[in-house]
Order: C-alpha cells, then sequence, then structure tokens
C-alpha cells in the first residue's frame, strides 16, 4: 500500500494501535485513530516547524485524534493569517475541506462537472490542490443552505427525489 503497513494491520484496522508519532523527542502513547500521516500531513508538518516526528520503529501510519487537531490547527492558522494580509477582513473558523481524502475518479467527475480547467496529466495531490482554489469561490449562500437542510430533515425527502416526484411521504 505506502511501504509503512502490511496486511496484518490492515486487516486489524488502527483501533488497537498507538499513535506512530514523536513529539519533542517522546512517542505518543494515545490510541491511534483512523487519521494517517501521510506524505502531504508530513510536508505540513514540515513547513509549519512542528516538533513531530514519524517513529520509525512504528509498523503503520495512523495517529491519534489529538495530533490530527494540532496538525489541522497548523494548517487553519496559516490560511487565516494568508487571508488577512490579502485584505483586511478577518477570517472566522471556516472549516478546511481535504479534497485529497476523495478518490481519484471523484476528484475527475467533480473536475468534469463544474468544467475546471487544467492541465492533463496531474497526480492526485495537484488534482485535488487545484480543485480545493476552485471549491473555495464557489458561493455559499449561508440562510438558503441552512433553511434547506432543515426543511429536508423535518420533510425526510431530498432535493433528487423531489425532483423526480417521488416523495418519502408517498407509500406507494
Amino acid at each position: 500500500m505506502n511501504g509503512f503497513s502490511t496486511g496484518e494491520e490492515d486487516s486489524r484496522g488502527p483501533t488497537d494501535q498507538i499513535c506512530c508519532l514523536i513529539d519533542n523527542g517522546e512517542r505518543c502513547i494515545k490510541a491511534a485513530g483512523n487519521a494517517s500521516y501521510s506524505k502531504r500531513i508530513q510536508k505540513t508538518v514540515t513547513q509549519r516547524r512542528l516538533n513531530l516526528l514519524l517513529d520509525n520503529t512504528a509498523r503503520h501510519i495512523y495517529i491519534c485524534d489529538f495530533h490530527k487537531m494540532i496538525i489541522q490547527c497548523a494548517r487553519t492558522k496559516r490560511r487565516r493569517k494568508d487571508s488577512e494580509d490579502d485584505s483586511n477582513e478577518t477570517d472566522t473558523d471556516i472549516p478546511e475541506v481535504d479534497l485529497f481524502n476523495l478518490q481519484v475518479n471523484t476528484l475527475r467527475r467533480y473536475k468534469r462537472h463544474y468544467k475546471v480547467p487544467m492541465r492533463p496529466g496531474l497526480n492526485k495531490a495537484q488534482l485535488s490542490d487545484n480543485l480545493m482554489k476552485h471549491f473555495k469561490t464557489i458561493p455559499v449562500k449561508e440562510k438558503d443552505v441552512v433553511t434547506f437542510f432543515i426543511y429536508t430533515v423535518k420533510t425526510n425527502g431530498n432535493k433528487l427525489d423531489q425532483k423526480n416526484g417521488i416523495n418519502s411521504t408517498d407509500t406507494t
């Protein structure tokens, strides 16, 4: 798979393993979650100068939820600081959606659906980064989205069912 884990760990899953990171010289002893310490995350840790290293003796690359949050916060802080430099507005807690977790076929469908222009032959990381830039530009009317979401939950329906003339209240 990625050179770090074996089929044995894959079948067990990360639930009975500890975090694979060394934090300030000490091995973390927290339970590993389902987040993995990928090359992309390693790059973020290096760029943000976080004192985290992958323990080479670990037989997996799963990290605990604590370190996952530290890394996510480091990524978010950088984005907020850059956006404040670009404009005088302050960014409120905007969650970052990581498109890298999606499959390549899904990323390609997104690209095709929104007709996002980019050169062919990009790898998954480049494709997800380019699509992330596009994703951030999509305008969202929060009031409309939240209102529609609440309506959908209360009526147990969804927009696709309504378009097709099917309603969850129909008993046919």
